[in-house]
């Protein structure tokens, strides 16, 4: 099973703490050897984005920023055997930021990705 981790904070003034950066770097080796992470990146400020909203029988168009205080900063995608154990990578992940970042705030949603199993056999 795939699952995506997306992840939005809020970030104190200056930049992360070398003991942070250097945590995830390893927690993201010790992902990668086990075989649960795929893929992982940081994402631009919403302030390069866009976003397509359908609303009204109309769809939108709207540059970035957007008005929401916390931002999309990384994702990540896991190949694992359950919900759990992507929850746990993530919580992994999460724990870094409390014990080496004091003040920041965020969140991070792990979501499964559907694959066409999910969906029952063709008719």
């Amino acid at each position: 099973m795939r699952y995506i981790a997306v992840l939005k904070g809020t970030q104190p003034a200056g930049p992360p703490p070398p003991g942070l950066m250097a945590a995830i770097v390893d927690l993201g080796a010790q992902a990668t050897a086990s075989g649960a992470l795929l893929d992982n990146a940081r994402l631009s400020p919403s302030a390069a984005g866009a976003r397509i909203t359908v609303a009204g029988g109309e769809l939108s168009v709207m540059d970035g920023p957007f008005a929401e205080a916390k931002e999309y900063i990384s994702y990540a995608v896991y190949e694992v055997r359950s919900k759990e154990e992507a929850v746990e990578w993530t919580s992994r992940f999460m724990q870094a930021h409390l014990e080496l970042w004091p003040g920041w705030r965020g969140e991070c949603d792990v979501i499964k990705i559907l694959a066409p199993e999910d969906f029952g056999p063709p008719r």
